[in-house]
């Protein structure tokens, strides 16, 4: 038995099979143009978009209270001479009023609706095989240096970090403040 199609059938099939195939392309695109994942100032766009709309002026750079703000080199691709954060070389310190952002004269930094409140710059882990902590010593030194507090990075009963994702950031400080070498907190640039 032949069973009839609908004409919206056909399209809605279309359209999700189209759909399916460019967003597909555009991840192999992204692939491509983008070679290293940079942890971008607060408020950059997606990282396409990001590369599209800087200039590349370093204007977010200059208002920078603890010059986290270097710009990539020319090997960095499509991605010379736009801003990043190395958090092992200079943290974000998470300036409440943003003046990176402010700075920027392109809108490839724009201010979060909710400045820091639910902004990620980059995801937080911590390894624990690398804590002092889970090796019987005691230490606090990452959570002391926290910029965000208890709401981000505190710790437990046993002396042990423990980053609290809806309060974490993802800026840096305590990678950079770890005892251990290497530090035990890695950070992942934030996916567009």
């Amino acid at each position: 038995m032949r069973i009839p199609y609908e004409p919206t059938d056909r399209r809605a099939l279309f359209r999700s099979t189209f759909g399916q195939w460019m967003e597909n392309a555009m991840e192999r695109a992204e692939q491509r143009v983008v070679t290293k994942r940079y942890q971008r100032p607060p408020g950059a766009l997606p990282e396409v978009g990001f590369l599209a709309a800087c200039t590349r002026c370093g204007l977010c750079a200059e208002p920078c209270p603890p010059k986290a703000i270097r710009l990539a080199t020319s090997e960095g691709g499509l991605a010379a001479g736009t801003p990043f954060i190395d958090s092992n070389i200079q943290p974000c310190t998470v300036c409440p009023d943003m003046p990176c952002v402010k700075a920027c004269p392109t809108g490839a930094l724009t201010l979060p609706s909710a400045g820091w409140t639910g902004y990620r710059l980059a995801t937080l882990e911590l390894v624990p095989e690398r804590c002092v902590t889970f090796k019987g010593q005691t230490c606090r030194v990452c959570a002391d240096a926290c910029p965000v507090g208890a709401s981000a990075l505190a710790m437990d009963e046993d002396g042990h970090p423990v980053i609290k994702a809806e309060g974490c950031v993802g800026c840096g400080v305590c990678v950079r403040a770890c005892i251990t070498s290497p530090s035990s907190y890695q950070l992942t640039p934030r996916e567009a």
